[in-house]
């Protein structure tokens, strides 16, 4: 693993921090009481993670108006309930530790989502910058967010040299699009991994960065 960028962009949910499984089927469970859909407890994996394209396959097979989808879910979610329900993976906590090297998030996650997720588990001061995706900026693999965030942290590439780390396909894009390596960080969740995600490298923990 090279050792030499100069700064760093990281995923949120799935590669920083996770949240109990029960909060995840009881949120998507209430969803689907909305959209008159019965979502199984792997249903709502695949709908919660979104790897590649398994949310918006289930959604058409479903029938179900991805807009529709969206407006259920963000009613459905509680801000406190879900920074609440949220973990902090070990190796993260590790590898921030005493960095001085510019840090950026970058994240699907919605702003009043994200903002009580980083106060609850005080890891808000840990990133320069929190672009957080929404139809203007921008959805990764859209490199538009990842040059926001670059442009907010004051590098570029003018000799600097960067990477994103996500677990989703989208992250790897966004960080190609970008011009940046893409760090694959494989986490083992509920979701199927009969996927391969090709970045430029691949770890189990931040610890290998």
């Amino acid at each position: 693993m090279p050792r030499n960028y100069d700064f760093w962009l990281f995923d949120l949910d799935g590669t920083l921090v996770d949240v109990d499984p029960s909060y995840t089927v009881e949120v998507i469970a209430r969803v689907g009481d909305r959209l008159g859909q019965g979502f199984t407890e792997q249903d709502a994996a695949r709908l919660w993670y979104g790897q590649g394209d398994t949310r918006a396959e289930l959604l058409a097979d479903r029938g179900v108006d991805p807009e529709q989808f969206w407006t259920a879910f963000h009613d459905e979610e509680d801000p406190q309930a879900r920074a609440e329900a949220t973990y902090l993976y070990d190796d993260a906590e590790q590898f921030f530790a005493d960095r001085t090297d510019p840090v950026g998030l970058v994240t699907h996650c919605q702003r009043y989502l994200t903002d009580p997720v980083l106060d609850h588990l005080d890891i808000a001061d840990w990133f320069d910058t929190v672009v957080c995706c929404d139809d203007d900026i921008g959805w990764k693999p859209d490199p538009a967010p990842v040059h926001r965030a670059m442009g907010e942290m004051g590098v570029g590439h003018n000799g600097h040299v960067g990477a994103l780390a996500g677990d989703n396909p989208g992250d790897i894009g966004a960080a190609r699009n970008a011009g940046l390596d893409g760090i694959h960080v494989h986490r083992e969740s509920p979701v199927s991994t009969d996927r391969c995600v090709r970045g430029d490298h691949r770890v189990t923990t931040l610890l290998d960065l």
